[in-house]
């Protein structure tokens, strides 16, 4: 399964190069699907997606891996989920992307969508989260059934950290198989587990891998909540969650929908059995819902 991605630079940050795939033959006429994937998982984590002749028919793909993941790259060490998200708008830019624009996003990808409509609202006609959570890691979000990241990173951010030079480094094998049960709710085939092993140990190898899966990770431990300006989203809102999700809960989504108030139309649609990647484990319900979403607000 070879990889598809590409590389375009744009300027924030002193300069970035994104890591990019996206489907063949942009059609302006036609909306785009911007997809922002989950935490050290690559823009490989919509290759379902790709793969849905009925969804890439409709509209234009692009799925644009975040700061710290895959093949993007900036000079500079320290960055938020902010900066990906005006990564993202300059992609665009840079794409010469143009008409209507939806953008659906993974976990922390979530988050990404909701910046992104904050940041461009008269660019971003909806956004799709996928098994999500808009607060910080909060004790509140724990109550509702959602893991505890804060402990579930300590050890990985504690192991990552060092002044001394790590030549030699790449993600253990332990962590991997955390990911893989945490967010695809366990990989049966040994094909694609292989696939997201390898992926993963070579997005993140040598001493400028362990600094950017460490700055990925505090980013995920530490990351602001965003329930104070949700008020400010003004297009529609579809949020997808899969009662599997071993993350963050579908109580939690259900709670937060609530406070997109001026949103006009912002439902949770949960999906039986669905794990915490839910566009991987559930495709053809994912594609579906976006297709049908894409089709009313475009």
């Amino acid at each position: 399964m070879p990889s598809k991605t590409k590389t375009i630079h744009v300027p924030h940050l002193g300069g970035i190069d994104a890591g990019y795939q996206m489907s063949e033959n942009y059609d302006a006429s036609k909306p785009t699907l911007v997809m922002v994937n989950s935490f050290t998982t690559s823009a490989e984590l919509y290759r379902k997606q790709f793969e849905d002749e009925a969804l890439t028919g409709r509209m234009n793909l692009l799925a644009v891996e975040l700061l710290g993941h895959g093949e993007t790259r900036t000079d500079t060490e320290h960055w938020t989920y902010w900066d990906t998200a005006i990564m993202n708008l300059q992609v665009l830019d840079a794409l010469g992307i143009t008409g209507k624009v939806f953008v659906l996003g993974t976990s922390q990808g979530g988050w990404i969508t909701v910046r992104m409509a904050l940041l461009a609202p008269e660019r971003i006609a909806g956004i799709i989260p996928l098994g999500t959570s808009m607060d910080y890691e909060s004790p509140r979000t724990r109550e509702l059934g959602c893991w505890n990241g804060p402990e579930a990173l300590a050890a990985s951010i504690d192991a990552w950290t060092t002044a001394e030079p790590t030549p030699e480094f790449k993600p253990s094998e332990e962590y991997c198989g955390f990911l893989l049960e945490s967010g695809f709710g366990g990989v049966a085939e040994e094909a694609e587990r292989r696939f997201w092993i390898d992926t993963i140990q070579s997005n993140y190898t040598g001493d400028a891998g362990r600094r950017r899966i460490r700055m990925a990770a505090i980013n995920l431990r530490e990351r602001d909540g965003l329930h104070g300006r949700l008020f400010d989203v003004r297009c529609p809102v579809l949020w997808l969650h899969g009662t599997a999700d071993q993350v963050y809960s579908v109580a939690n989504a259900q709670e937060e929908i609530r406070l997109f108030v001026n949103s006009p139309d912002a439902r949770v649609r949960v999906v039986e059995g669905g794990a915490h990647f839910l566009s991987f484990s559930n495709p053809r319900q994912v594609d579906e819902a976006v297709g049908e979403f894409v089709g009313r607000y475009a």
